[in-house]
């Protein structure tokens, strides 16, 4: 998956527009930052921007929009009904795909050093980037507010984590750390009774509801605290509504973390509790973008429950998805503008984009990329899309039914290496292009000559890497079609055997491209490393593709 980072900065100006369009441009000046949402609020004074990127899109973007709100508001002048620190109140980084939790952690460190030495903001870490259990938690470390910072940066228990213990009048502080990604979703009930949505609501929420008794007195423990009976839910938090444009109710509903409640459970499990009231739901609305797993988690879900094999291709997965929450009830749910994934290109001409004729005449043309680097990645996600097909092929196919649940673990996973391929058919191209780039950097200087030769070596290291990732997605392909081979439906082997060389094609082709590489690099341990692993693929590889050739030859004369 290509590397997306949300970031959602809160910056404390929301009346005067030409400050909040300053920022925001400032944002969008940077490369690999795609502005998504601009969402001022005139009340509260504050103004919450969605942006996605890259790491260092999102580093650079992030740090342009808290010194472009440095530079223009004045936190002395500032009120409005929302709590605030700062000039930027707060800086939430979410990791979407590419990157890890623990990377996503160390970019907020690098951003927090950032903004404390460059523009001299005491900066404080919070959530998943909290260095103490005291700082997790955004309402503690705001309480106060700016008007209370002056003192409370004084006390050691609050000197901040990047930056001197020293008030910046105009600035304020700043907070930022990683969070969960917040799915904003309704379901939608045949009723116009906001007082069941509200109960439905209660009865789901992780907090629950207060205790009553049967005269519906608030029940309390013996210092007096209302005691509450726990929602049904981890990770949710929601309300019961009535929409008059939709002329229903709903139940509104915040997810603070879908990979532990995802949005398909809640569905599901307000369709239970509707049931059992006499109502129905009718479908679900989603509010601003949804992370694609949590999509692909619904479609494999509802596929399950149907009886099929889940391991068909991405949009299979998110129509399924679609029908089955019934996103399209009130308002239309386009995934190319709805999945966050969706909204960041990774390539402006991608290859895999094109048809097959037009990768075929780009291929024929006197430029050197694509080549065969690109060629053997795709020749080894069409091994992947064979050895998926044999599985589809034989998952619920009379005969075979014993062999269900091997079929389906296969072809999801086989559906994932293909799609990881596909990703490495255009960065063959780009590893190439970026190898270029270096050869043409200046070298006038010695200074010059030495950098330049130094972005080279490390450009051929990365040409050299991608096509032994092809290699090493090539050789798990390998095993599962050995598998399918074996135990999938027979009227399709000779696919299995197709996918097979189609594989071996992708190890030594992608094998060919890694030792040319290697040649011009003049780090010998990295080179005589990468040929050791060459070598153990391709044998591999060859053991794997003659006893899977042998086992479909074998069928097929027998048939």
């Amino acid at each position: 998956m290509p590397e997306i980072i949300e970031c959602v900065p809160n910056f404390s100006e929301g009346r005067d527009l030409n400050v909040i369009n300053a920022i925001t441009t400032a944002i969008e000046a940077e490369d690999g930052a795609k502005l998504l949402d601009v969402d001022p609020g005139a009340d509260t004074n504050r103004t919450v921007v969605t942006f996605i990127g890259t790491r260092a899109g999102i580093l650079n973007g992030a740090f342009a929009g808290i010194a472009k709100a440095a530079e223009l508001i004045d936190m002395r002048k500032h009120s409005g009904a929302h709590a605030r620190l700062g000039a930027t109140d707060v800086c939430p980084l979410v990791p979407i795909s590419g990157i890890s939790e623990e990377e996503c952690i160390q970019l907020s460190h690098a951003l927090a050093k950032k903004v404390a030495e460059e523009l001299h903001i005491p900066v404080y870490l919070y959530e998943k980037s909290a260095q103490t259990e005291s700082r997790r938690n955004l309402a503690d470390i705001r309480a106060g507010e700016y008007e209370g910072l002056a003192e409370k940066i004084q006390h050691p228990d609050w000197r901040p984590d990047y930056g001197k213990a020293e008030f910046n009048a105009k600035s304020g502080a700043t907070v930022i750390g990683v969070r969960e990604f917040l799915i904003a979703y309704n379901v939608n009930l045949n009723t116009t009774d906001r007082r069941i949505a509200s109960d439905i609501a209660l009865t789901i929420r992780e907090k629950g509801r207060l205790k009553r008794d049967r005269n519906g007195t608030i029940i309390r423990d013996e210092n007096g605290n209302a005691l509450r009976q726990p929602g049904l839910l981890k990770e949710v938090k929601a309300v019961g509504w009535y929409i008059d444009e939709y002329k229903m109710a709903q139940v509104s509903i915040n997810l603070t973390n879908y990979k532990i409640t995802p949005p398909h459970v809640v569905f599901e499990t307000i369709r239970k509790l509707a049931g059992e009231k006499g109502l129905r739901v009718t479908g679900s609305e989603l509010v601003g973008l949804i992370p694609l797993e949590a999509m692909l988690m619904a479609g494999r879900y509802y596929l399950e429950a149907q009886g099929k094999c889940q391991g068909v291709p991405e949009e299979a997965l998110i129509r399924t998805a679609v029908q089955s929450l019934g996103l399209n009830d009130v308002s239309e749910f386009d995934p190319q503008k709805k999945i966050i994934e969706y909204q960041f290109d990774e390539f402006e001409k991608s290859l895999v984009a094109m048809s097959l004729r037009a990768f075929a005449d780009e291929l024929s043309t006197d430029s050197p990329a694509p080549g065969g680097g690109s060629v053997a990645a795709l020749s080894g996600s069409l091994a992947a899309g064979l050895t998926a097909m044999v599985a589809n092929l034989t998952h619920g196919k009379k005969g075979f039914e014993r062999h269900n649940r091997k079929m389906n673990e296969a072809a999801v996973q086989v559906q994932e290496l293909k799609d990881e391929l596909l990703r490495l058919v255009d960065l063959d191209t780009a590893a190439f292009n970026k190898v270029m780039d270096c050869f043409r950097l200046p070298k006038k200087t010695d200074e010059e000559k030495a950098q330049r030769e130094a972005a080279i070596q490390a450009a051929t290291k990365n040409a050299a890497d991608v096509p032994l990732q092809v290699m090493q997605i090539a050789l798990k392909i390998l095993e599962l079609t050995e598998m399918v081979a074996k135990y999938g439906n027979v009227n399709s082997i000779s696919d299995a055997g197709v996918a097979a060389l189609a594989a071996d094609t992708a190890i030594k082709g992608a094998g060919l491209n890694v030792l040319i590489n290697l040649a011009a690099i003049e780090d010998r341990e990295y080179v005589e490393r990468r040929k050791e692993q060459v070598a153990q693929i391709k044998s591999d590889c060859q053991r794997a593709v003659r006893r899977i050739i042998n086992r479909v030859e074998k069928t097929v004369a027998a048939m």
